[in-house]
């Protein structure tokens, strides 16, 4: 199963949105609660050249956010990506 890293904040639709998606896909993620945690928001946002949530990786490979995780899986790419790892 593959690895999927989750960063989150709190009250952001979006980031419960894909979390919503994940769980109902019946894979494990890493949540990362960047709330209130600026050290934490900065190695997020190196990482994906982003400073928005959701942030979202499967296996090292950064997905985007909320919309990019939508579209993977209304164009069955999720799926391949999540039995890959």
């Amino acid at each position: 199963m593959a690895k999927i890293e989750l960063y989150t904040g709190a009250l952001c639709p979006y980031c419960s949105m894909a979390r919503k998606l994940l769980k109902k896909k019946g894979v494990d993620f890493q949540e990362v609660d960047v709330t209130f945690k600026p050290k934490l928001r900065k190695e997020m946002s190196a990482r994906a050249g982003r400073s928005s949530v959701p942030q979202i990786w499967i296996d090292d490979q950064h997905v985007g956010g909320c919309d990019e995780l939508y579209a993977l899986d209304n164009s069955g790419e999720l799926d391949k990506l999540l039995a890959q790892g």
